[in-house]
């Protein structure tokens, strides 16, 4: 009896490890040609005028968006970071596009208008609650991405724990959640939310940190020292102070 349990651990073993070998010899996936993406000549003259502003390219590659990936663009307004995702997923991939059933008329309307377009062919629209962002069926997902949205939450009828808590079941063991947004004063908190559609990055992070998830990177690439932090960041009078963080599910 001793040696077939014996034999049976062993086979166990033997399994995983077989399993852990596989993974490690699978391909990496190539790195897209994120310029080549965000040159394509089918893109409209608008979002081309918001990459002067958005400065894309660097989040894309922080990201590490590439082909057959399952995305989340949480809070997706009129689209444009949806459609950069589905760009540079395809092909084989899919991106899950969250807007809040009561999304006002001018982005619904510019969303609507870009889901014509063959770019957008591998997008599913998830038009619910930022708090029940996706159907049932979504899960194992490799990437959410929150841009710049995150901040409006917190004076929305909105409850953010259950909120990561949602994202965090959604995602695949090891996946990412990206979140980006307009850094508030230290102190300020969720306080300036509405005012100056600002959050404080340790706030951000605490709440985000506290559904599961791990901290492990940040993006710098969107900072901007001459920010004062006291005016609305939709109303820059200088670039604005914005940040970066990566958090991964533990495996």
């Amino acid at each position: 009896m001793l040696a077939h349990y014996a034999r049976s651990v062993l086979a166990g073993v033997f399994a995983v490890f077989a399993l852990l070998c596989a993974v490690l010899q699978t391909p990496a996936q190539p790195t897209p040609d994120y310029a080549a993406l965000l040159a394509a000549a089918d893109r409209s003259a608008a979002d081309r005028q918001a990459d002067k502003r958005r400065d894309p390219l660097p989040f894309l590659a922080f990201a590490g968006v590439h082909p057959g990936m399952k995305v989340l663009d949480m809070g997706a307004g009129g689209g444009y970071s949806t459609e950069l995702l589905a760009r540079a997923v395809a092909p084989g991939g899919v991106v899950y596009s969250q807007n809040p059933p009561d999304l006002p008329d001018r982005p619904k309307t510019a969303f609507e208008a870009r889901l014509k377009t063959p770019a957008m062919k591998d997008v599913t629209v998830e038009m619910r609650p930022f708090d029940d962002p996706v159907s049932p069926d979504v899960h194992d997902l490799d990437l959410v991405t929150f841009l710049f949205f995150y901040h409006d939450t917190t004076y929305m009828r909105v409850d953010r724990a259950v909120m990561n808590r949602k994202l965090f079941a959604a995602l695949k063991p090891g996946g990412y959640l990206v979140v980006a947004d307009h850094s508030a004063l230290p102190g300020q908190g969720t306080s300036v939310g509405k005012t100056l559609h600002r959050i404080e990055e340790s706030t951000l992070r605490q709440e985000v940190e506290a559904a599961g998830f791990r901290f492990v990177a940040e993006g710098n690439f969107w900072r901007s020292p001459s920010d004062t932090h006291d005016f609305p960041s939709y109303r820059p009078t200088v670039p604005v102070d914005n940040f970066v963080l990566k958090f991964q599910k533990p495996m």
